[in-house]
C-alpha cells in the first residue's frame, strides 16, 4: 500500500458502515471486488510497465458506469504515471481535469484535497524534471475552476498561495506580483466574521511579497510592506512565516547600516524558524552573528538560550570562531578564518555584502590599540602589520582623525602619522579644570543658601578648595 491508497483508507466520518443483504447489494459488492482487483493488478505493473499499467488504469474508468471512489484512485495514478514517469504532462493534465470532477461526490472531501495538494506539489515542485510555464498554469488553472464550482475558498485561498510561492521560486515576479494583488484582494472583500483567518492569511501574502521586493532589490516597497505586515494584530500565523517577514526586515535594516534594529529581527527570525523546524535557521543564526558584530557589542550571541544548542553545530562553528576572534581584536586570525571557511561563510551573498564593513571595523580597532604607545609611526609600518596596503590603511587613519578617536595628521609628503599627544594633554587638562569650575560653583551655590550674609571673598578658599594646577590634577 502506498501513501495515495493510506490516506485514502484512514476514511472518514462521511463513509457508511451499514450493512446491505440484497442481492442488488451482492452483485454490487461482486463488481466492486472485481475493480479493486483491477486496480491493483494495473498497479502492480507500474513499475515494471508502465506504459500497460496506465492502459489498465484507463480501463476501471470506462468500466465504471458511475463516477466512483476506485475511478478516482485510477486517475489519480494515471495522472502520477503520466507526468512523473511517462513524461507526458499534457496528457497528465487531461486526466487531472477529469479527476477534479470526481471531487465533488465520488470522494469524501478530506481526501479529494489531499489529493489535489499531492498532484500540485509534484506537479510544481520539479520531480518530474522541467515543466513549461504554460502546461504549469493550466493544472492550478483547471484546480482553481473546480474549487470555485465547489465553493471552496479556503482550499481556493490555499492553492493560490502555493502558486505564488511556486512563481517566487522560478523568479516569475510579473505572474506573482499579478497573483498576489487578486488575493490581497479577495481577502480584503471577503466577509468572513474570522478576524484571525484573514490576518493570517494577509501575513502569508506579506511573507511572499516581501520575499518578492527583497530579491528584486526594491527596498522602498520592502520597508512598506513591512510596515504593513507589522501592523496586522488579528492573526495567528505560522511561525515560519514570521520567521520570513523578521529575515527580510533584517536584511532591510543592514541595508540601512542599522545594526541593532537587523540583530533584533534575525534573532526573531532565528526564534521562529527554530519553533517551525525549518533548516532556514542555520542561515539565520549567521546573520545574527554578524549583525551582532557589527553592532561593536561585547555580548556573545551564543549566550542566549535560543543559540546555546547551535554554537558547536558544523556549519555554524566557523561564525563562532569569528565571534571570538572579533572580540579579542585578533584581526589576522579573523581573516583566517574568512579564509579557511569559504563554504560555510564566505560563499553566502548576503553576508559577503558585510564582510568588508566588519573587517573595517574590525582593523580599526585594531589600528586604535597598536598607535596608542607611539608619537609617529610609517604608514608602511602599518600596513604591515595589518596586512592591507597603505592607501587602505591612510582611509583608515582619516576616519579616525575625523570621528576624534586620534589625535593627529598624517604628513602626506613622508607617510607618517604624526599624534598630538600634547595637544590631547592639554584638552585633557582643560576638561579638568572646566569640571573644577563647575564643581566650584555648586558648592559655592550651596554655601550662600546655607548662610547668604556669611559668604564673602573667593568660596574656594574659604572653604577650602585649591587651585586644580598645584593639587597634582593632570
Amino acid at each position: 500500500m502506498d501513501d495515495d491508497d493510506a490516506d485514502y483508507m484512514q476514511g472518514s466520518d462521511d463513509e457508511d458502515y451499514g450493512f446491505d443483504y440484497s442481492d442488488d447489494g451482492e452483485g454490487e459488492a461482486a463488481e466492486s471486488a472485481d475493480v479493486e482487483n483491477m486496480y491493483y493488478t494495473a498497479k502492480s505493473k507500474k513499475e515494471d510497465d508502465p506504459e500497460q499499467a496506465f492502459k489498465e488504469f484507463k480501463a476501471i474508468v470506462d468500466k465504471e458506469e458511475e463516477k466512483g471512489d476506485w475511478g478516482f484512485k485510477a486517475l489519480k495514478q494515471s495522472t502520477k504515471l503520466l507526468f512523473l514517469v511517462l513524461k507526458r504532462p499534457n496528457e497528465a493534465l487531461v486526466t487531472y481535469r477529469q479527476l477534479l470532477t470526481y471531487t465533488k461526490s465520488a470522494v469524501t472531501r478530506n481526501y479529494s484535497e489531499k489529493s489535489i495538494n499531492g498532484i500540485l506539489d509534484y506537479v510544481g515542485g520539479g520531480k518530474g524534471g522541467p515543466i513549461e510555464v504554460d502546461i504549469l498554469e493550466k493544472f492550478y488553472q483547471a484546480t482553481k475552476d473546480a474549487l470555485v464550482e465547489a465553493k471552496n475558498e479556503r482550499l481556493s485561498a490555499k492553492t493560490n498561495l502555493k502558486l505564488a510561492k511556486l512563481w517566487l521560486d522560478r523568479k516569475e515576479y510579473t505572474r506573482l506580483a499579478k497573483l498576489l494583488r487578486d488575493l490581497a484582494n479577495a481577502t480584503a472583500a471577503n466577509e468572513s466574521d474570522d478576524q484571525s483567518q484573514k490576518g493570517t492569511q494577509l501575513l502569508e501574502i506579506y511573507a511572499l511579497e516581501i520575499q518578492m521586493y527583497n530579491e528584486t532589490r526594491n527596498f522602498k516597497k520592502l520597508k512598506e510592506i513591512y510596515n504593513a505586515a507589522a501592523s496586522v494584530r488579528s492573526a495567528i500565523p505560522h511561525p515560519r512565516i514570521m520567521g520570513v517577514i523578521k529575515e527580510c526586515g533584517g536584511k532591510m535594516w543592514m541595508g540601512e547600516r542599522q545594526w541593532n534594529k537587523a540583530s533584533e529581527d534575525f534573532f526573531e527570525s532565528f526564534r521562529n524558524y527554530d519553533e517551525a523546524g525549518s533548516p532556514q535557521r542555520i542561515q539565520v543564526l549567521k546573520y545574527l552573528v554578524l549583525a551582532n558584530m557589527l553592532t561593536g557589542s561585547e555580548v556573545n550571541p551564543f549566550d542566549s538560550q535560543e543559540t546555546k544548542p547551535y554554537k558547536n553545530d558544523s556549519q555554524i562553528k566557523a561564525m563562532t570562531d569569528l565571534v571570538d576572534a572579533y572580540q579579542r581584536r585578533e584581526v589576522h586570525t579573523a581573516e583566517k578564518i574568512l579564509r579557511e571557511n569559504r563554504s560555510t561563510i564566505m560563499d553566502d551573498a548576503f553576508i559577503r555584502l558585510y564582510i568588508g564593513e566588519l573587517l573595517r571595523s574590525l582593523r580599526t580597532q585594531y589600528l586604535i590599540d597598536l598607535i596608542k604607545p607611539y608619537t609617529r609611526l610609517e604608514l608602511s609600518f602599518l600596513a604591515q602589520q595589518l596586512n592591507v596596503d597603505k592607501v587602505e590603511v591612510e582611509e583608515l587613519l582619516i576616519g579616525l582623525i575625523l570621528d576624534g578617536k586620534v589625535e593627529g595628521r598624517i604628513d602626506q609628503v613622508t607617510m607618517r602619522l604624526e599624534l598630538d599627544k600634547q595637544q590631547s594633554l592639554e584638552k585633557r587638562r582643560y576638561a579638568a579644570l572646566e569640571s573644577w569650575t563647575e564643581a566650584l560653583e555648586v558648592v559655592h551655590a550651596a554655601v550662600v543658601a546655607k548662610n547668604p550674609s556669611g559668604a564673602k571673598g573667593d568660596p574656594g578658599l574659604e572653604i577650602g578648595m585649591v587651585d586644580p594646577y598645584r593639587s597634582g590634577w593632570p
